[in-house]
């Protein structure tokens, strides 16, 4: 049987505006399977990054619960067990690309080689060209890629990844897309993709919609 990564159970988050409670995630309840590949739907302000940033333990729930049985305690999933991939810019400027994505490698420690794995990843995204080149130098698109490979550098348990996508072209989506999903075929990491890509979506054999704050599987919303 697949382990269970993560579980929630009626987790929400509030924000308080104005002097108003207002929901970026209304309670909802889930869990992530190893092997999952899960499609993550919704537009931009409905609460996607709300509940990835939950998941990934960097920030907490204002009600319910939220567990790593697989995993181990929040403080302790990255970037050993959850690897990220945020939409906004979050390279190291100081850094070259194949130190970006060697840095994880480094901070865990027992790593032999961190250099030959981060240069493995690289090479999967088809980056190995721009190692040497600092952020200030890449493209928003390149820049993009350099933070997937970096998460998938450590062979985590889950990837997280915002809008991977987001600044590429069509064919250059399909590789990265291809590259994320060949990187853990046949194994048991689990993949999210945030994604408004309907292409992206389809390789995914579960979908998650996010519609203001409120989170529905496809199995729900085959139902409704």
């Amino acid at each position: 049987m697949p382990e269970i990564l993560v579980e929630g159970r009626d987790v929400a988050r509030r924000f308080n505006q104005g002097g108003a409670d207002v929901f970026a995630l209304k309670p909802a309840s889930f869990a992530i399977r190893s092997g999952d590949r899960i499609a993550f739907l919704g537009r931009s302000g409905s609460g996607k990054s709300t509940l990835l940033h939950l998941i990934a333990g960097l920030d907490v729930p204002t009600s319910g619960s939220l567990s790593w049985p697989a995993l181990g305690r929040s403080r302790a999933l990255r970037p050993s067990y959850i690897g990220i991939a945020f939409q906004a810019p979050s390279l190291i400027p100081t850094l070259n690309v194949v130190e970006n994505v060697e840095l994880p490698l480094r901070i865990m420690g027992r790593i032999p080689s961190p250099r030959s794995q981060a240069l493995a990843a690289l090479e999967a995204l088809g980056l190995t060209n721009i190692a040497d080149k600092v952020p200030q130098e890449l493209s928003g698109g390149q820049a993009q890629r350099v933070a997937l490979a970096r998460a998938i550098a450590p062979r985590p348990k889950l990837i997280l990844a915002d809008e991977p996508t987001g600044q590429l072209d069509q064919s250059i989506a399909r590789q990265t897309v291809d590259a994320l999903l060949d990187s853990f075929a046949g194994g048991d990491t689990a993949v999210v993709v945030a994604t408004h890509d309907s292409s992206v979506a389809e390789r995914m054999t579960t979908t998650w919609l996010m519609d203001h704050g409120e989170l529905r599987s496809s199995a729900e919303m085959a139902g409704a």
